[in-house]
């Protein structure tokens, strides 16, 4: 019977009584006696327990008087051990008090006698000078550089003690003097060492050396020993038949190699092998003949104008891999190098391209204008000249893109302000040839010509090409908005990592305060963050940090860089809205032009008693007015097509242009949800508004022609009627004016414009 149970912390009574029962393989008949069992094993079981805790409580009861004696004994015993530390501690002091003295006077003997040897061993030192002076002369004669070495640092440690002696500054002379003598002696072998790259001899060199305090001296013999070598190979090469670029990549992979090859030499020599090797390769490029700048100045001028640019980017590409590479080499070892001397060979490097970046946007501006000067957009045929206009989107923006490219290459986006500089003057060409050549396309199409046609015609040619153009500018409306876009995004790309955190314009003069976080990771790989523009103009870089703030406020999508190109196309989109209109309308303009004409000869040519008879109903519209209301109800044929086509560009430009003779003030304009309707009312519109014109520069009317002018008008306005527009209230004026009788023509009036009515009465002949 398991009876561990009862220790559980969650015993549970009804659980274990279930559990003893569940153990039963016997019939039910059996529980009483089952039950009865485990009453009796229980019984036993408590009487066991309580047996069990009257012998453990006995044994505890006679224990306890041994356990009190135990702890008075060990209290006791604690406090006679507190006593005797006590007179311890009395001992030590009253022995601290008693030594006291003994102690300073053994300390100040001790002083005393580390004093008396540093002066006998001062004695020695100076006593050395007069033997080492004497003897200097016979090791001399040895030439044995470890010898003579070890007695020149002997006297040079002889000199430190007599530094208050009257003649110090001779001795110093005279020891100068020694060490100028070793060195020269020294020279020959030195050079044969570093030429022939003895590492033996090279160490036993350096040794001597450090120990005269010539070290500088030494590296002065490496360097020229190399470089001398390099500058050699660097004055043949600038001599040979390749290009610049060629010459400066051969050059480098040498230098790249020099310095693999020298710094593994070195590492065995020299305690700071990474700053030696950084000296050489900055003593090296700072003495080539012809230098640098030289022979990049005599590339440039040798280029031709629209090759320089890429002359440029092509030499400053083989540099960035040269210094590419030296990076690679570098970084690893960045914490053994002297930065400053890593930062000097940066600017020893890069520093000769640094006039030619700051010209960036003057270089790009020439080379875009000289390429966009050679897209032709002019033709003899005005086909020609929309195939030109519609392919010359391509290239437009493939200058720009890779305008964009080559700033990135060449500066890293640095020259932000001079490539928008340079796409400002490309943009501002572009626009100056398309408008030049719209206007071209208005002389061939002849919208210029005021004078009437004799016949007829109707010619939807123009106006085609006239779509084409505007969907052309569009197409540069939306292309443009694209690439301000990629524009944005590359500049922040790559020219963002320049922009502190911290950066604000309203800081003093646009400074970068530098955060603590940033001072922190100041540690910075000079081969990666050599900037030539706050090098060679704050001004500009200023101007960089203001433009990509904003794009970083603002964000890519809702910047302005192309603010006034995207103006210009604008206005471009506008001209060409024009030229279709013009192109429509020209037919009527020509048919208007004849009506001062008809209604003279009329009026000449009818006496009054014939027409006075002659009632309304009986005249017919003219032919002028029958041809322009015929064309008026052709041009939702021609409308249609062209704006229902599927073309975004097109849309686009139809909806940034705008037409001339909007619709009146108070007017309903329902056609301006649609743009066929929004062009028919237009030239509607202007029909009417140039047919008042055209009425009130007629001479003379009698009574006949102002009948027939009547009737001419209320054609035109059924015409209107049918085509859902409205007559101009100018138009409603005039016909009303027509056909008041002279009698009732000053009561009529006074409700109308006071010129208007005048200008009628002098046609009519009233007297108003």
């Amino acid at each position: 019977m398991d009876f561990s149970k009862f220790l559980d912390d969650d015993f549970d009574v009804k659980d274990w009584v279930n559990g003893a029962f569940r153990v039963q393989k016997d019939a039910d008949a059996k529980a009483d006696t089952h039950a009865a069992t485990l009453v009796m094993k229980l019984q036993l079981f408590i009487q066991e327990v309580n047996n069990t805790i009257e012998e453990t409580s006995n044994q505890a009861l006679q224990n306890m008087p041994r356990v009190l004696r135990d702890v008075e004994a060990l209290k006791q015993e604690a406090s006679f051990l507190k006593e005797q530390m006590i007179l311890v501690k009395e001992d030590i002091k009253k022995f601290e008090q008693d030594t006291v003295r003994s102690m300073q006077v053994l300390v100040e003997i001790d002083q005393v006698k580390g004093r008396m040897q540093l002066a006998a061993e001062a004695l020695q030192e100076a006593d050395k000078w007069s033997t080492l002076s004497a003897d200097i002369e016979d090791t001399f004669k040895t030439q044995d550089f470890t010898v003579i070495s070890s007695k020149l640092t002997g006297m040079q440690n002889s000199l430190a003690m007599l530094v208050d002696t009257p003649d110090y500054s001779e001795k110093c002379v005279h020891l100068e003097a020694l060490k100028n003598r070793l060195e020269a002696l020294a020279s020959p072998q030195i050079v044969a060492t570093f030429n022939s790259m003895s590492i033996d001899q090279a160490k036993l060199f350096v040794k001597v050396f450090t120990e005269i305090d010539r070290m500088p001296q030494l590296l002065a013999y490496y360097y020229k020993c190399h470089k001398g070598h390099l500058v050699s190979m660097w004055q043949d090469l600038s001599q040979s038949e390749l290009s610049l670029n060629q010459q400066l990549a051969e050059f480098y992979d040498t230098l790249l190699s020099t310095w693999h090859s020298q710094l593994q030499w070195s590492s065995q020599v020299f305690r700071n092998p990474y700053e030696v090797v950084t000296v050489l390769l900055i003593q090296t490029l700072g003495a080539m003949v012809p230098s640098i700048p030289v022979c990049l100045s005599t590339a440039m001028e040798r280029a031709p104008q629209e090759q320089r640019l890429d002359t440029l980017l092509e030499i400053y590409q083989t540099a960035l891999t040269f210094g590419h590479s030296l990076d690679a080499a570098l970084t690893p070892h960045l914490s053994e190098n002297n930065l400053l001397k890593v930062n000097e060979l940066v600017c020893a490097l890069y520093d000769p391209y640094k006039p030619y970046l700051l010209q960036y946007g003057d270089l790009e501006e020439a080379h875009l204008l000289i390429q966009i000067s050679a897209v032709p957009l002019e033709h003899g045929e005005v086909m020609d000249c929309v195939e030109e206009l519609s392919h010359s989107v391509g290239k437009l923006f493939g200058l720009a893109g890779a305008a964009v490219d080559r700033c990135v290459k060449l500066t890293d986006g640095l020259a932000v302000c001079g490539l928008l500089k340079a796409l400002k003057a490309l943009f501002t060409k572009y626009v100056s040839d398309f408008s030049t050549t719209l206007q071209s396309i208005r002389k061939k199409c002849k919208l210029e010509d005021n004078t009437s046609a004799g016949v007829f015609q109707e010619d939807w040619t123009a106006f085609q090409n006239s779509v084409r153009i505007i969907a052309t500018c569009g197409e540069l409306l939306r292309q443009c908005g694209a690439f301000e876009q990629q524009l944005s995004n590359k500049i922040l790309g790559s020219a963002g990592k320049y922009l502190s955190e911290s950066y604000s314009p309203r800081s003093l003069a646009g400074i970068q305060e530098v955060s603590s976080s940033e001072r922190k990771s100041a540690t910075k790989n000079p081969l990666q963050e050599y900037n030539y523009l706050q090098r060679g103009s704050m001004a500009e870089y200023n101007s960089l940090m203001e433009v990509l703030y904003s794009l970083k406020e603002k964000g890519t999508g809702n910047s302005s860089l192309l603010a006034e190109p995207r103006s210009a196309l604008t206005r471009l989109n506008q001209q060409a809205n024009q030229l279709a209109f013009d192109s429509v309308f020209l037919q009527i303009k020509h048919q208007l032009c004849l009506v001062s004409k008809i209604e003279s000869k009329e009026s000449a040519g009818l006496g009054e008693s014939y027409t006075d008879d002659l009632p309304n109903f009986s005249l017919s519209p003219q032919e002028y007015i029958t041809n322009i209301g015929q064309y008026l109800m052709s041009l939702p044929l021609h409308l249609e097509p062209f704006v229902a086509q599927e073309d975004p560009a097109l849309e686009m430009a139809l909806h940034a242009g705008k037409l001339p003779f909007p619709p009146e003030q108070g007017d309903d304009l329902p056609e301006l949800d649609n743009t066929a309707d929004y062009w028919l009312g237009s030239i509607a519109r202007a029909t009417m508004q140039t047919y008042c014109d055209a009425i009130l520069l007629i001479p003379q009317l009698n009574t006949h022609s102002t009948k027939q002018l009547a009737t001419d008008i209320d054609y035109l306005s059924n015409v209107m009627d049918a085509l859902g527009l409205q007559p101009s209230r100018n138009l409603q004026q005039i016909v009303t004016l027509l056909r008041v009788k002279p009698d009732d023509y000053r009561q009529t009036a006074k409700q109308l414009p006071r010129r208007l009515a005048s200008t009628i009465a002098a046609l009519r002949g009233i007297d108003y």
